[in-house]
């Protein structure tokens, strides 16, 4: 059997495993929830190990290579080992207490200087642990690198686009500001760019997947940006990636520079966006999936609601405005669950539409056109309204896979490295 390629989503709702060949032919897919809270990494390690076990013995046995994704803002703190020294701070964990220490490490416009974004984390985690100069430095890493660093045995690396917010520097390739010289910064990874073959999988991962210890070990990408790949984009495209939060890219000729803003390269093209606390998280603390689809199919776009939300799962938001005291506006409910539904759906594409309205003001090109992944391309009703409140073409893309896209980012290096 030819080279298979193995990828893996860490998303915030669950896992997702995916194996593809060179033909570009997706063989299997397996998803999960976490088996151990969000915050707890054993859980990461776990869920996949269970995960990947449940594929195909035959398809397991021709893995050549493999990639992961994870939630680019969730931060842990662990050892030189690997072993988590305190539960890691999620994406969506605003550290506003940090902000006066932030402006001495970074420029105000490194994606970095938000007290959103994972130096403030940083800074958060190395308060709870008590470090003082002197004592060991943990190390920092996001969630899809220290996954990688469990495949490897080695922890020492993390992937440019998951380290942006934490400070990375991409036009200069280096750590902005004065975080290079921080007397905590050896807790920073040694940054390496996405699709980098960095080794063979180790003694203890292959036995853990039942994967041959020939596997090469790629890095991969940020949840968001693997969701970019998988669509696919043209020119004049933007991205909306509705899973728990809303997420909003599209590829660009310049770097943009504003709080909350996030600049990627992929492939020699920037890769700019933003990410909202709101999203399907917020539908979620009110209704199932099967509560979610039935009452959609109630709702009339063509007829407003007359509700007026800001739909924020909790205080905070990040994109497309910084404030982490917004508070959420989830009132007056009517008695229709329908309605009410509607409202908050109207308020996520007016969130939607203030998002790509403040890319545009910082530069980027305005685009013609949406593509939808995450759950929420499942939804015809919200695309609706969405596209009446965009006022351009809008397409769900309900199949597209993060993991798929992993997979095949992994199997590519796999052709180079031979």
């Amino acid at each position: 059997m030819e080279f298979l390629g193995l990828g893996i989503d860490l998303g915030t709702s669950g896992l997702r495993v995916a194996v593809v060949n060179a033909a570009g032919n997706l063989l299997e897919t397996k998803s999960s929830s976490y088996p151990l809270p969000f915050s707890d990494a054993n859980g990461w390690q776990l869920g996949v190990a269970q995960l990947v076990k449940q594929l195909s013995t035959v398809l397991r046995q021709h893995i050549a290579a493999i990639a992961i994704d994870g939630t680019s803002g969730t931060l842990l703190a662990c050892n030189k080992l690997g072993v988590p020294l305190a539960p890691a701070l999620p994406y969506s964990c605003a550290c506003g207490e940090q902000s006066e220490a932030i402006k001495a490490l970074v420029p105000s416009s490194n994606a970095a200087a938000s007290s959103s974004g994972s130096l403030a984390r940083a800074l958060q985690l190395l308060q709870q642990l008590e470090w003082q100069i002197g004592k060991p430095v943990p190390l920092l890493r996001h969630q899809a690198d220290w996954l990688m660093g469990w495949l490897l045995g080695d922890w020492r690396w993390g992937e440019e686009g998951n380290n942006l917010r934490l400070g990375w520097d991409l036009l200069r390739n280096q750590w902005a500001g004065q975080l290079g010289v921080a007397p905590w910064a050896e807790a920073l990874p040694q940054i390496v760019a996405s699709g980098q073959t960095l080794g063979l999988i180790s003694a203890a991962a292959s036995a853990a997947l039942g994967i041959p210890k020939t596997c090469l070990v790629v890095s991969g990408s940020t949840d968001a940006n693997a969701m970019v790949l998988a669509a696919n984009p043209k020119t004049n495209d933007g991205i909306c990636v509705l899973g728990t939060t809303l997420v909003l890219k599209q590829f660009n000729s310049t770097a943009l520079h504003g709080a909350g803003i996030s600049n990627h390269r992929i492939n020699g093209r920037w890769l700019v966006g933003g990410a909202s606390n709101a999203g399907a998280g917020v539908l979620r603390q009110f209704f199932n999936d099967q509560q979610l689809k039935e009452l959609s199919r109630q709702i009339d776009p063509t007829r407003p609601s007359g509700l007026h939300y800001l739909p924020l799962p909790a205080p905070g938001e990040r994109f497309p405005i910084e404030n982490p005291n917004l508070q959420p506006i989830l009132e007056p409910r009517p008695i229709s669950d329908a309605l009410f539904l509607q409202g908050m759906l109207e308020g996520l594409s007016k969130l939607e539409h203030q998002g790509w309205q403040r890319l545009q003001e910082l530069g980027a090109s305005p685009i013609k056109r949406v593509l939808t992944v995450g759950g929420g391309a499942c939804n015809p009703q919200w695309r609706n309204l969405r596209q009446l409140a965009l006022g351009i073409p809008v397409l769900n893309l309900p199949n597209a896979s993060a993991a798929t896209a992993m997979a095949f980012l992994a199997l590519q290096s796999v052709k180079l490295a031979r």
